[in-house]
């Protein structure tokens, strides 16, 4: 595994990351720079590692056991925490043609593309989680053998992993801080209850320092709570 060297990224990419060249396919690539020296995925903590230009989950060393979409089970996505229809439906854009509308729109392409809001997730995963809202409901999780997330599809909802709660919070609160999102007063009780109960640990901590260093902005939702 790679060492990773902030100072030598930074060279590379804080001159390209500007609002007129901010991108989700940017983002992603810088992305897999940060993790190159923790690959584990956001949900179910599996190993992965890059083959090429591609990015492929160990699902063997979490557990993991395929759903349905064995193709995408395959390969690693970058997940919006906060889903871009969330952010996108409230737009304008959004009401004159959907995400493809709103590409075209620079606020919408700042959003997409924040890497505060973006985490490793085995593609499966990503792919049921859609644009379904984080809930907990004592669900027993069974989908994906011992990735203790549960999706579901009837209910439109989905029920995270302990581990993964207190940073989907802190992302929540980020996002709608930083530009200007309606949270539900429902969502904040519970993104109240997750932040406090899971505080962040080191590798949160750390990479939210390096997207800081190089998007430009803290999320002060983390790194307040860092020593």
């Amino acid at each position: 595994m790679r060492k990773f060297s902030l100072v030598l990224l930074m060279l590379f990419t804080l001159d390209a990351y500007s609002v007129s060249s901010v991108s989700f396919g940017k983002s992603k690539r810088i992305l897999a720079d940060v993790y190159a020296d923790y690959q584990k995925t956001f949900y179910c903590e599996c190993d992965y590692s890059r083959q090429g230009k591609k990015l492929v989950p160990e699902l063997d060393s979490c557990g993991y056991k395929v759903r349905k979409q064995q193709k995408r089970a395959q390969r690693i996505e970058w997940e919006h925490v906060v889903p871009a229809w969330y952010f996108g439906h409230q737009m304008q854009c959004w009401q004159n043609g959907g995400r493809k509308a709103c590409k075209k729109d620079d606020a919408f392409r700042a959003m997409e593309a924040d890497m505060h809001n973006l985490v490793p997730a085995v593609g499966e995963v990503n792919g049921d989680r859609s644009n379904y809202r984080f809930s907990e409901w004592n669900a027993k999780p069974y989908q994906y053998g011992a990735c203790k997330v549960y999706v579901d599809f009837k209910g439109r909802k989905v029920q995270p992993p302990s581990a993964s709660k207190g940073a989907i919070a802190r992302t929540y609160f980020y996002m709608a801080d930083q530009y200007n999102l309606k949270l539900s007063k429902q969502d904040k009780r519970l993104f109240d209850v997750w932040n406090r109960q899971n505080p962040p640990g080191a590798w949160e901590c750390e990479k939210t320092k390096r997207i800081a260093e190089i998007q430009g902005n803290d999320n002060e939702f983390v790194s307040a709570m860092c020593k």
